[in-house]
């Protein structure tokens, strides 16, 4: 039986040693843990600190809850996805990405929206700037889950067929942008955080498991035109990027 000190937070001595076990191979990846009656009598605890125990472990993404089963060593996770983050200029004026090979799990929803504190930076407007919001679900050949934004200023829409038809294909309206005359560029940005509940939801993440983010801004001639964001699993995906030397600007 395992000794408990009882000076401090008992669901933290608790939550130490089941780490301990976990980590010493005594509970392998992919087992269950002991149930709450077997925790509470092999630490000598009450029921609600074993739960504090079992929920800190759960965050830390030690363990995974299993509806109707009990609590479970998660897995060593392996990257199942990789991100092609390229964009390709065909000889016919069109341009096509990654998107291109991967599958819509539902149809895009459509929507109006506005710039806010995460958008408008990206795409150099003040807060509130109407927008045409289109998202996508995906799912990659590997198998993994995407969710895809694209938000079109009102300005970037006008007198294309955007404005009527704000759904249209991101690839696509790469293609629509350089036939109205601007000359493309873009940037990308990554980070993670850990997602909201619908997001995990949405994406089938495990628990604790963090979110992959881009953000990707396609430049004209007059400045930003558009905002993709992207998310899907940080631990089981990665992104890749080609990247190019800039020539030096002499003087």
């Amino acid at each position: 039986m395992a000794e408990i000190q009882r000076p401090s937070a008992l669901y933290k001595q608790v939550a130490a040693a089941l780490r301990d076990a976990i980590t010493s191979g005594e509970f392998p990846p992919g087992t269950p843990l002991p149930s709450e009656t077997q925790l509470i009598e092999r630490y000598q605890v009450s029921r609600p600190t074993v739960r504090n125990a079992i929920a800190a472990l759960r965050a830390e993404g030690l363990i995974e809850v299993i509806h109707g089963k009990g609590s479970y060593v998660r897995s060593t996770p392996t990257t199942t996805a990789t991100l092609t983050r390229t964009i390709t200029h065909n000889t016919d004026g069109t341009y096509t990405t990654e998107l291109s090979t991967w599958t819509l799990a539902e149809t895009p929803h459509i929507h109006r929206t506005h710039t806010d504190t995460h958008t408008a930076p990206f795409l150099e407007l003040d807060e509130g700037e109407a927008l045409f919001g289109v998202d996508r679900l995906y799912t990659t050949p590997a198998g993994a889950r995407i969710a895809h934004r694209t938000l079109i200023p009102f300005a970037t829409a006008e007198g294309t067929e955007l404005a009527d038809h704000p759904d249209t294909d991101p690839d696509r309206i790469y293609t629509l942008l350089a036939q109205a005359g601007h000359t493309l560029a873009w940037t990308e940005t990554t980070s993670a955080r850990m997602p909201r509940p619908d997001e995990r939801t949405t994406l089938h993440l495990p628990d604790a498991t963090p979110l992959l983010h881009t953000t990707r801004v396609t430049h004209g001639n007059t400045g930003p035109l558009i905002l993709e964001d992207l998310h899907t699993s940080g631990e089981t995906t990665r992104a890749t990027y080609r990247i190019t030397a800039d020539t030096a600007a002499h003087d």
